[in-house]
């Protein structure tokens, strides 16, 4: 565990562990602060130990590794099989009657258990390498209660920073000196305030608030677009060991994934279903942080953004999504303050065998056939591969358009990216 979570036992939202106190510092309305005590935070739920290399582990990640396979693929076979190890043994007959196409079928039924070895000799290489699926306790309840949730996660850190209340502080990779400085104080006092500051270790605003939160002495969660062993950008790295020492690295992303374009979306729907808001600092019109803000707003979480002048065009992104309907914000303070009625709810503690959200198993939004872009999309796919620049050809959408549509319907199981980063449809609707 780390030193620093003298927490006392507060009222923070979400499921926890059993056997473990409700997750989160105390918030005081008076003060608008949330408060320590000298108490331990303490758990008597473990994490996945890094020996822990049973048969169902191996099972969990081959599964995962399965091209095509995304998480409303993976939720329906578990619905049907019971576990990923009856999945990949049901046979390709079984397997299709499932509704999830031939081909990932096929491909499902012909996995190689060595899949997993890659996964499985980073677990064993180190301490502080950990692996949470559905299964476990330790699964973060934020994202449990997502749509869709990645059913692996790869953690370098601890863990247990995950089942503590996060902000999410994203914006644009080539921001001001302003918003750098905004990034790096919001970050630094929320941090001190009791909040995990959770972002994608790119570069500009994400490593920012990285470094605030470091600086304060407080957790930052980096969510990566890559592999659990790779950190881009490379010159993030001594970046990247910080966040491991003070708090966690975190990705769906099996090891020896490099960075892909189609991967940073899923990251950012990552970013902003861990949160209980986001929060973004700068962005131009077509910053990738919208994305963030737009996933996490669909996933019901709170969309915060920070004004700026009329002239600056990286606050242009925010005021949109400020005329959309995001909280203008000023200072830490305004943000805790919208936060605060999360914290005075009371929370429920669930059954740590709770299983996955089966009751939404599509991404909330605009996904639906009368939505005339994402039937562009669909009618500009094929079965085969196609590259994202080439459908932004045929439709004429934007890169960020077609990314985040594209994530959207893999979530839901309806395409599926190939090995070489094309995309090709699954299902004829």
């Amino acid at each position: 565990m780390p030193a620093k979570r003298p927490w006392t036992r507060g009222a923070g939202p979400g499921v926890v562990p059993s056997g473990c106190p409700p997750n989160g510092p105390d918030w005081h309305s008076s003060t608008r602060r949330w408060t320590r005590s000298a108490t331990p935070w303490s758990c008597t739920q473990r994490f996945r130990s890094r020996k822990a290399l049973s048969p169902p582990i191996r099972d969990w990640l081959t599964l995962w590794r399965v091209p095509g396979i995304g998480p409303a693929n993976f939720a329906a076979l578990i619905e049907r099989f019971g576990d990923p190890g009856a999945a990949l043994a049901a046979g390709e007959r079984a397997l299709v009657e499932t509704g999830i196409g031939a081909p990932l079928a096929r491909a499902i039924a012909q996995a190689d258990p060595r899949l997993a070895d890659p996964d499985l000799a980073w677990l064993e290489a180190a301490d502080d390498h950990h692996l949470l699926t559905w299964a476990d306790p330790g699964y973060p309840p934020q994202l449990r209660e997502a749509a869709a949730p990645p059913p692996v996660l790869f953690v370098v850190g601890d863990p247990e920073w995950l089942l503590v209340p996060q902000l999410a502080i994203v914006g644009s990779r080539s921001p001001t000196p302003a918003g750098l400085t905004s990034a790096t104080e919001f970050a630094r006092e929320l941090a001190a305030a009791g909040l995990t500051i959770t972002s994608g270790l790119a570069l500009g605003i994400d490593a920012a608030a990285h470094r605030g939160a470091l600086e304060a002495g407080g957790a930052t969660v980096a969510v990566t677009a890559t592999g659990p062993d790779r950190v881009y950008p490379a010159r993030h790295r001594e970046l990247a060991h910080a966040i491991a020492a003070q708090g966690a690295l975190v990705t769906e992303f099996p090891v020896g994934t490099g960075p892909r374009r189609g991967h940073f979306p899923r990251r950012n729907r990552l970013i902003g279903a861990l949160s209980l808001g986001t929060l973004v600092v700068e962005a131009g019109r077509r910053s990738g942080a919208l994305i963030t803000a737009r996933l996490a707003a669909e996933q019901g979480r709170e969309v915060f953004a920070i004004p700026g002048s009329i002239h600056n065009p990286m606050a242009r992104g925010c005021h949109r999504l400020i005329r959309q309907g995001a909280k203008l914000v000023e200072t830490a303070a305004d943000v805790l303050e919208e936060l605060a009625p999360l914290f005075d709810a009371q929370n429920v503690a669930v059954p740590a065998a709770q299983g996955i959200n089966r009751s939404s198993g599509s991404v909330p939004g605009p996904t639906k056939g009368e939505d005339p872009e994402y039937r562009i999309l669909l009618e500009a796919m094929g079965f085969d591969p196609v590259g994202i620049d080439e459908l932004v050809e045929r439709t004429g959408l934007t890169v960020e358009s077609v990314s985040s549509m594209l994530l959207i319907l893999e979530l839901e199981g309806r395409v599926a990216m190939a090995g070489d980063g094309r995309y090709y449809r699954l299902t004829d609707h």
